[in-house]
């Protein structure tokens, strides 16, 4: 019998994402067993679903979220480090900010592939 593994995998495997009503052809199992390890993979965010009309019959597209190469944050990370204006408390002006102008510093030297300007989290009161 098919496990949750096999149906992520599965699900990973198509791009575009996959219509539920072929998930549990596919994976020849019920309804009801897909729809159980569906809502398991939903629960851990392991994929998304989307309501979708095929020839009038309600079902669910599932999408695999790569959390990998999850692009949501990566504006504020581009060099692992959180933007550091982010959440600041302090008081003070952008052009002037001892934080920020390392930030951009460290960004402006890893993306012309120079060695790599060393900041850690702690210098921006963040925790590991």
């Amino acid at each position: 019998m098919p496990s949750d593994a096999d149906a992520l995998e599965f699900i990973k495997s198509h791009e575009n994402g996959i219509l539920q009503s072929d998930l549990w052809k596919a994976l020849k199992i019920d309804s009801r067993k897909c729809s159980r390890i569906v809502a398991k993979l939903l629960k851990e965010n392991l994929i998304t679903r989307q309501v979708e009309s095929t020839d009038g019959i309600r079902t669910y597209r599932l999408l695999y979220l790569d959390k990998s190469n999850s692009s949501r944050f990566k504006s504020l990370m581009p060099v692992h480090i959180f933007e550091p204006c982010a959440g600041c408390i302090e008081e003070c002006e952008p052009e002037h900010c001892a934080k920020l102008s390392e930030w951009i510093f460290s960004i402006v030297i890893h993306a012309e592939g120079g060695v790599e300007f060393k900041i850690s989290q702690e210098d921006y009161g963040q925790d590991t």
